[in-house]
């Protein structure tokens, strides 16, 4: 508790004070909106990859299942319209998602194994959809969803303030949100208390599903075309914004609002690397100690609970 509220708010200030003396632009408004821009879509996967975390469970097939929708959502964009496609890429995602939820909840094979045949799976169906190529003379207008405004905000970055808010409320108001935390915090417990373990744990694969479709959606627009490693890493990303927000692997503990923190930490720290000009590279090793630190703190922190 006194990591989400004072350690690592006062990480992100030191962050940011660091990369303001680093590179003043820092601080202008094109930059803070270009860091909300780019920190849209790990909103939305680490949102979803939150519940499914807290519920017991994590995913390491996102970055591929963005590049399969990605791919098919502009194929159905290209021979049928935009509004269709738009839909089918987020169907997809629910569907990926709920058949994830039903290898773990109905197969019982590992969110570890479940979630990396799907990655193996993703990864093929896309590139076979596109034969390696991108999918290009995607509808004029759909470069709005990703690049548009709303009052001088960044469109991706409402839509993600708006999930966020919904799935905050979802998870903390709901029996919904009562009934992941209690299967994430002893499964065998919340089965004898009649909680209908199976059928919720779905339920959150199958909404995490359609947050990460939301965000292949968005992204595919930022980038004017579907690809088959659109979302290359993205599975990284969104765990390690859910660690470092405090949400413990494999304990039902964490929350919505400490993902955000998490979100706007990452966010940060990538893009004032950028702005001092340090290699992605260097950025993909940093990432990955970050996630190493993250979970050791994490177990650290609840030693001997």
């Amino acid at each position: 508790m006194t990591w989400s509220r004072v350690g690592l708010p006062a990480v992100i200030v030191l962050m940011a004070l660091t990369f303001s003396v680093l590179n003043p632009n820092f601080y202008s408004a094109l930059n803070l909106r270009n860091v909300a821009r780019q920190s849209a879509i790990l909103s939305l996967t680490a949102c979803g990859q939150t519940m499914v975390v807290l519920s017991g469970g994590f995913d390491l097939s996102v970055g591929m299942v963005i590049g399969l929708i990605s791919v098919a959502a502009s194929l159905v964009m290209v021979e049928t319209g935009l509004w269709t496609g738009m839909l089918a890429g987020v169907l997809m995602g629910v569907g990926i998602g709920a058949s994830n939820g039903v290898m773990v909840a109905k197969m019982h094979l590992p969110p570890f194994i479940a979630t990396l045949a799907m990655l193996s799976a993703a990864r093929g169906v896309a590139l076979i959809l596109s034969g390696g190529l991108p999918i290009t003379d995607l509808p004029r207008d759909f470069r709005w969803l990703g690049a548009g405004q709303v009052l001088t905000l960044p469109l991706p970055a409402v839509i993600a303030a708006i999930v966020f808010v919904g799935c905050h409320l979802l998870m903390k108001k709901t029996r919904f949100g009562r009934y992941v935390y209690a299967i994430g915090g002893n499964e065998e417990a919340a089965t004898y208390a009649g909680v209908p373990v199976a059928r919720y744990k779905i339920s959150v694969w199958a909404l995490h599903g359609l947050l990460v479709g939301v965000a292949a959606v968005v992204l595919t627009s930022r980038a004017v075309s579907g690809h088959a490693t659109l979302g290359e890493g993205a599975e990284l990303e969104s765990i390690a914004a859910t660690v470092i927000g405090g949400t413990a692997l494999g304990r039902g503990r964490g929350s919505i609002a400490n993902t955000l923190l998490g979100v706007v930490a990452m966010g940060i720290l990538t893009n004032g690397l950028n702005l001092v000009n340090v290699s992605t590279y260097y950025q993909m090793v940093a990432m990955g100690v970050i996630i190493a630190g993250a979970v050791y703190v994490d177990q650290w922190r609840h030693r001997g609970d």
